[in-house]
């Protein structure tokens, strides 16, 4: 069959990584549902740019669900907890952050999986990377392939075996720079993503938390400018 005739789910939470999944997800020829979770995060200017991006890259739908995790709190995305700031690339690799969310992205596949099983969808896509993170362990290889076998046996279409799911991870195995390369490829316009952990309140980015060091160290890597709009001072 005709991947064009095919529904994928992808997660899109506005960010660099997971435009770029999109992006992978439509040159693989999938009819893309973006699934967006507003999940009380700190950040919640990267909503507007999840709708930014899906309608740049043709998602034929993106939903926003709405799932208050500051109900449990637990991380510094998620309650009243500082960001950590200016901290180095031995910092950042050792441990897991405060910015880890409990779950996060076991409870996101899971949604995904919900609304996969409803369109009729196997595939789904998420942007997690083992390289350059900040030790998140949901964005493991193991976890994704540990979740696959979960989707398998956990779904009325797994067990009836309409079809078999399949996790996609595009970006697990390279480094932010080689994801920004493959992204201007298939024509991401990274202007429009989201990254940083603790906006301005007009948006801008912080340029010292974690996910703003590795987001800037990744243009550079790449050799390409860097779109992203910075707060001042």
């Amino acid at each position: 069959m005709d991947k064009s005739s095919l529904p994928a789910v992808v997660l899109l939470s506005g960010g660099l990584d997971s435009a770029v999944a999109l992006a992978v997800a439509r040159r693989d020829g999938f009819r893309c549902h973006a699934l967006t979770i507003a999940y009380g995060q700190r950040h919640a200017v990267e909503l507007d740019a999840a709708r930014r991006v899906a309608a740049a890259l043709g998602a034929v739908e993106q939903r926003v669900f709405s799932l208050d995790l500051r109900a449990f709190g637990g991380s510094a995305l998620t309650a009243d907890l500082d960001v950590p700031r200016d901290r180095n690339a031995e910092e950042m690799n050792s441990g897991i952050p405060i910015t880890y969310v409990p779950a996060r992205n076991t409870v996101f596949l899971s949604l995904a999986l919900a609304w996969a099983e409803t369109l009729g969808a196997f595939d789904l896509y998420i942007g997690v990377n083992a390289v350059d993170y900040s030790g998140y362990p949901d964005c493991r290889p193991e976890f994704t392939f540990a979740f696959e076998q979960l989707a398998n046996l956990a779904t009325k279409a797994g067990v009836e075996k309409q079809g078999r799911f399949h996790i996609h991870t595009p970006l697990v195995h390279l480094s932010k720079g080689e994801i920004i390369h493959l992204g201007l490829t298939l024509g991401v316009d990274f202007g429009l993503t989201h990254s940083c952990y603790d906006p301005a309140p007009d948006g801008a980015a912080c340029g010292r938390c974690d996910s703003c060091r590795i987001r800037r160290d990744g243009f550079v890597a790449a050799g390409v400018p860097d779109p992203t709009r910075y707060a001042l001072g």
